[in-house]
């Protein structure tokens, strides 16, 4: 009989149960905060029409994307049989189709969250996926979109990171017209998206190369001189937005991307985000061509070739591919997959949780099984999660289930027991283990005061 390759594939991840009770956990406190703001949880297929994909991502989307092969259900609407079809790179596309084909059905502002698998043709390598988990919020206008809603975002990222308490964290905050009105200003030939997107590798190559490549696009030295000194602007929000104003530069694009930012640092001020963690960095551009003006990058501060753990941004006209609508939105994105394996490889994940029950009952004898399963039920109802042993196993072997699975409580129940209409509670006080005798008419309230602490 042949033996198949039972190993994952690389590029997409399995987790153990006590690691997946541990990933649940945080992506539960990311959707919990995101419905906190009002954001409604959506879906969309994982499958799209392949030009809907690339209409307006195109570049390194294009190189990466997974097409679907597909000659049966009756291929394209024009009637061809090979169905032009691919999976999804990220949420944020999709979004804007969504949007577009229920328009007259929305609400707007229209504010969405979206926490789904998403694929890209990655090459193989330590940390990057083929498959993963994005944690998506937009907020999606109607002709327009205040730029209110570019501070709200960052606040959000502030609330979710602080729950989540991997440390102390800076999300970095920058906006895309002072760069592409820093390009115009220096009277160029060159390419401004291509200028953008070597600006956003500045952190991932050499000094030396990220140069060339300015050079390989037109820019002179002193082009390149500029953009260097502009990039290595730091300080306090309000310094960095005096130095940009004091750069004197004429060009209406940097002027609107100054004043914007200033207005989102300033709001997130009033919204009581601590401004130690966050800050202007004026290297941040976001490679995706569809950000129009405020871009982030959060990253853990301890951490930080983990590199950036959320990043999202203001795209203006990332619909108009869809609908004659115009459709400005602003959104983030947590890439939840990358994450947790960064943590867990530097330890910080603490994945002790071999079960999602909180009561483990072990009937002793056959015969005691439908007495444990009375329980369960009533336990169950009063929103305990709670797991019964029904295969026959010898009392050590029953034991041994327990202890693997860790729950919070176990209770035991035999003949005695059951002929008492009692049950043994056992649990941990410290180091050690407890047992205790308990009536089965008040064991749903022993074990509530034991979990308040009430003795």
């Amino acid at each position: 009989m042949e033996k198949f390759n039972t190993k994952v594939l690389p590029g997409f991840m399995e987790l153990l149960p006590e690691e997946q009770i541990e990933f649940d956990r945080i992506k539960a406190i990311i959707a919990e905060t995101y419905e906190q703001f009002g954001f409604t949880a959506l879906d969309t297929p994982a499958i799209e029409r392949r030009k809907t994909l690339l209409a307006k991502g195109g570049g390194e989307t294009e190189k990466q994307i997974y097409n679907v092969e597909n000659t049966r259900g009756g291929g394209n609407e024009d009637g061809s049989v090979k169905a032009d079809l691919s999976l999804r790179f990220d949420l944020t596309v999709p979004l804007a189709r969504y949007v577009a084909d229920h328009f007259n059905s929305l609400s707007f502002p229209f504010r969405r969250c979206h926490i789904a698998k998403v694929y890209r043709g990655e090459r193989p390598q330590k940390g990057r996926f083929r498959e993963f988990y994005q944690c998506d919020i937009d907020v999606i206008g109607k002709d327009k979109l205040s730029i209110r809603y570019d501070a709200e975002i960052p606040y959000i990222i502030y609330q979710v990171f602080k729950k989540l308490n991997f440390g102390k964290f800076t999300i970095r905050i920058n906006n895309r017209k002072l760069l592409s009105g820093l390009v115009a200003s220096l009277k160029t030939d060159a390419n401004t998206t291509e200028i953008l997107r070597i600006i956003d590798k500045v952190e991932k190559v050499t000094q030396e190369d990220f140069i060339d490549m300015l050079h390989e696009q037109g820019l002179t030295e002193d082009m390149v001189d500029t953009l260097l000194k502009f990039i290595a602007i730091n300080g306090t929000s309000d310094e960095v937005i005096a130095q940009l104003r004091g750069l004197g530069i004429r060009d209406s694009l940097y002027e609107a991307g100054i004043d914007e930012l200033e207005t989102v640092t300033s709001l997130l001020i009033e919204m009581g985000v601590d401004s130690t963690y966050f800050a202007i960095d004026l290297s941040i551009a976001r490679g995706l061509d569809y950000y129009t003006g405020t871009v982030y990058e959060t990253k853990l501060d301890d951490y930080p070739k983990i590199g950036s753990v959320c990043s999202g941004g203001r795209f203006d006209d990332l619909a108009s591919f869809y609908t004659s609508e115009k459709l400005p939105g602003v959104g983030i994105s947590i890439g939840l997959t990358r994450l947790f394996y960064q943590l867990r490889e530097i330890g910080l994940i603490n994945a002790t949780h071999k079960t999602t029950a909180q009561i483990v009952i072990i009937p002793m004898g056959d015969e005691n099984i439908h007495a444990a399963l009375k329980i369960a039920r009533e336990l169950r109802e009063a929103h305990w999660k709670v797991d019964v042993l029904l295969e026959s196993l010898t009392v050590k072997k029953k034991f041994q289930y327990v202890s693997k699975k860790d729950a919070q409580f176990t209770i035991v129940i035999g003949s005695n027991e059951e002929s008492c209409g009692e049950v043994v509670l056992q649990f941990k006080r410290g180091d050690e283990i407890v047992k205790e005798r308990v009536s089965t008419d008040v064991l749903a309230e022993r074990i509530t005061s034991l979990t308040k602490g009430d003795e």
